[in-house]
């Protein structure tokens, strides 16, 4: 049985080599196979015996090569300098938007640190133009800084004005889109531009205080602009306002409102996004990126982000916060928080800037100095680790810890609040400006532009701008007295 398995299998082998199936590929693996016997063997016959237009076409092929390694040199030489161009292009926009914002000493550096400033003309000429108008600039009167503040924004009239019992509250206080808008124009208009207390004195580690050197062109005026109470609270639900700001897809801060089918669209629906966007169109209203102070409380949370730990224990929640929780089970407290910090950093790095406005909306003024102190306490906890540790606080109602006169460390007030690293303090004042800068605070009085203000002392605000022109007719009339 071996042997007849062992003569199978040679004989299968020889018949295998004989067929060429190990040596050869199979018919259709092979190309002149195709194209049958005879014309495959004219083809080859034709390559071997015409060896000069094989070279032809070597030569041809060889020209194409070069061509196109030539075209391929243009090509990339071109993009070269497309983006040397670009990028000289880029640098001078930078130059330029510095410019804008009265750094000129920025603008010039940056074009004097390019490679090729000492054989570039076009940037010469730029700088030149640059020195030229930061020598006209002059240095503006700190102490006649004035200082314009509002609080949420109202999108939708017809929700904020409906007749409830909230409608007087936010007539008297609030301002809607289109005032805002209005008189941002009017400011632009008549020069204003947004600086920083900041600007207005630098407090040292050794004690020491610099007071600040603002240089603007003769017909440019510095102000500073603050909005109240961005924590869009419970009680704001479904009337007209932003639920919140948060980052769209470019990364850039905008507001969520809550449309009334429950659709959320994101856009310009208050006082931060819109001034970003003015400030892009307009970089001239803006001192060296300057914008806004935001002056924060925390019993709510903060931009819309209910961040505040009671939603996180549970404990000690008001109706309106139980409800939120209740309305909400998948809350989800530390990612709250997480988004609440991205939008903080983002808004910092764009220019704003945030003060304490209490972490309870305190009355300073009636409030002891141990409830300011408990007050005080609950912000650094739980708001400055979102916000950032901030050197300014912005007195709730306006309702300051003195009187006119300057604060001394007699005050238990002041005491505590410059113990804890306070140095810029603001208050209410309708005045034009009101401004004291002393050896350890800046003290400055802050004017509302709201519905009260607009409607019973407009001739107040007549160097800001015409609050006829600005009053929104969706306003009811005559706007409650306070």
């Amino acid at each position: 049985m071996k042997k007849n398995v062992r003569m199978i299998l040679i004989l299968f082998c020889i018949t295998s080599l004989l067929s060429g199936c190990a040596l050869l590929p199979f018919s259709d693996d092979n190309p002149f196979a195709k194209q049958g016997g005879k014309k495959g063997e004219k083809e080859v016959a034709k390559i071997e015996e015409d060896p000069q237009s094989q070279s032809e076409e070597s030569q041809e092929q060889e020209d194409k090569d070069q061509k196109q390694k030539e075209e391929n040199k243009q090509k990339e030489d071109k993009e070269k300098k497309d983006k040397e161009a670009e990028k000289e292009k880029t640098v001078k926009e930078q130059a330029d938007l510095l410019a804008a914002m009265y750094d000129y000493d920025g603008a010039i550096q940056l074009l004097q640190s390019q490679p090729d400033y000492s054989s570039n003309t076009e940037l010469q000429e730029a700088v030149a133009g640059y020195e030229a108008t930061k020598a006209t600039c002059v240095e503006y009167p700190l102490e006649e800084i004035t200082h314009v503040f509002y609080h949420t924004l109202i999108k939708d009239t017809s929700k904020a004005f409906d007749g409830d019992s909230k409608e007087a509250g936010y007539n008297q206080v609030m301002t809607t889109i289109d005032e805002f808008n209005k008189i941002t124009q009017s400011m632009y208009e008549k020069g204003y531009v947004l600086v920083s207390l900041h600007d207005m004195a630098t407090f040292h580690e050794d004690g020491t205080v610099t007071r600040g050197k603002i240089m603007l062109p003769p017909d440019k005026k510095p102000f500073v602009l603050s909005q109240d109470d961005v924590s869009y609270y419970h009680y704001m639900d479904g009337d007209g306002m932003a639920s919140r700001l948060v980052l769209d897809e470019n990364g850039d801060v905008k507001a969520e409102y809550v449309e009334d089918d429950g659709t959320v669209s994101v856009g310009d629906y208050d006082l931060v996004p819109l001034l970003d966007t003015f400030i892009d169109e307009h970089p001239d209203f803006s001192y060296r990126g300057r914008k806004g102070i935001l002056a924060m409380t925390g019993y709510n949370g903060v931009l819309g982000y209910r961040t505040d730990i009671a939603y996180k224990t549970g404990e000690n929640l008001s109706e309106d916060q139980q409800k939120f929780l209740d309305q909400n089970p998948d809350f989800d407290y530390e990612k709250e928080v997480e988004e609440a910090k991205k939008v903080a950093e983002a808004m910092k790095k764009d220019g704003w800037e945030f003060a304490s406005h209490t972490w309870g909306h305190r009355n300073a003024t009636s409030d002891s100095a141990e409830k300011l102190q408990e007050d005080n306490e609950k912000w650094e906890n739980y708001v400055a680790p979102i916000l950032g540790k901030t050197d300014m606080i912005v007195f709730a109602f306006g309702a300051d810890i003195g009187n006119w006169e300057q604060y001394t460390m007699d005050n238990p007030k002041f005491a505590y609040y410059k113990s804890r690293g306070y140095n810029y303090f603001c208050n209410v004042d309708s005045s034009q400006y009101w401004v004291q800068i002393t050896d350890s605070y800046v003290r400055q009085g802050r004017r509302n532009l709201d519905g009260y203000r607009l409607y019973y002392n407009p001739e107040m605000l007549s160097d800001l701008f015409d609050a006829k022109e600005v009053f929104d007719p969706a306003r009811p009339t005559p706007v409650p007295e306070m």
